[in-house]
C-alpha cells in the first residue's frame, strides 16, 4: 500500500513490514488529529499527571522520530554506540523542549522527524538488532503506545464540543 506522497516500499527491503506498520499507524495519528481543533489540540488532559496535550504527544512522537533518524545516521556511519538511553529521562527532556511551542511547531516537527526518519530506514539494506530497537522505539509500537488513548481522548474533546444551535427554513 502506498499514498500519493509516499513511495511503495521494495518488496526486497529488509524491514518492508516494519516500514508498512509505521505507515498504517502514522496515517491513523494523521487522522485522528485531523479530526480536532487548534484549540483542542491544546487542551490539558491527553496525560492527567503531568498534564498532556495532543500537541504534547506529537511533539514526544515527533522527537522520538527524530532520535531515531539521528542513531540510523550513526549506524549506517559505523559510529553507534548502542541504545543504552535513558528512556525517561529523553521523554522529560523532550517534553520539555516541546512544550510551549505552538501546535504548528509541534506538527512540523513530528512530520520532518518522521521523513528523515524515514529516509534513514529506507537507507537500511541488511537487518540489525540496533536498527529493529530503533524502529520499534520510533515507529509502529511506539504509536500503538499513544493511539488508543489519543482515539479515547478525541472522543472527549468531541463530546464536549458545545452544540450548534438549530437552524429554522422560512
Amino acid at each position: 500500500m502506498s499514498t500519493p506522497d509516499e513511495p511503495e516500499i521494495p518488496a526486497s527491503h529488509p524491514y518492508r513490514a516494519e516500514l508498512e506498520a509505521e505507515r498504517i499507524g502514522w496515517y491513523e495519528l494523521v487522522r485522528l488529529v485531523g479530526l480536532l481543533t487548534e484549540d483542542e489540540r491544546l487542551e490539558p488532559g491527553y496525560y492527567r499527571d503531568p498534564a498532556w496535550t495532543v500537541r504534547d504527544v506529537v511533539g514526544h512522537l515527533g522527537t522520538w522520530m527524530a532520535q531515531a533518524e539521528v542513531m540510523l545516521e550513526q549506524l549506517a556511519a559505523g559510529t553507534y554506540e548502542g541504545h543504552d538511553v535513558d528512556i525517561d529521562g529523553l521523554n522529560a527532556r523532550f517534553l520539555e523542549a516541546m512544550h510551549d511551542q505552538p501546535w504548528n511547531v509541534a506538527w512540523v516537527q513530528a512530520v520532518a522527524g518522521r521523513s528523515k526518519m524515514l529516509e534513514g530506514w529506507y537507507d537500511l539494506d541488511a537487518p540489525s538488532e540496533e536498527a529493529a530497537w530503533w524502529m520499534r522505539k520510533s515507529g509502529a509500537d511506539h504509536y500503538a503506545e499513544h493511539l488508543d488513548r489519543l482515539r479515547a481522548w478525541a472522543e472527549e474533546l468531541i463530546a464536549h464540543r458545545p452544540e450548534l444551535p438549530a437552524t429554522t427554513e422560512d
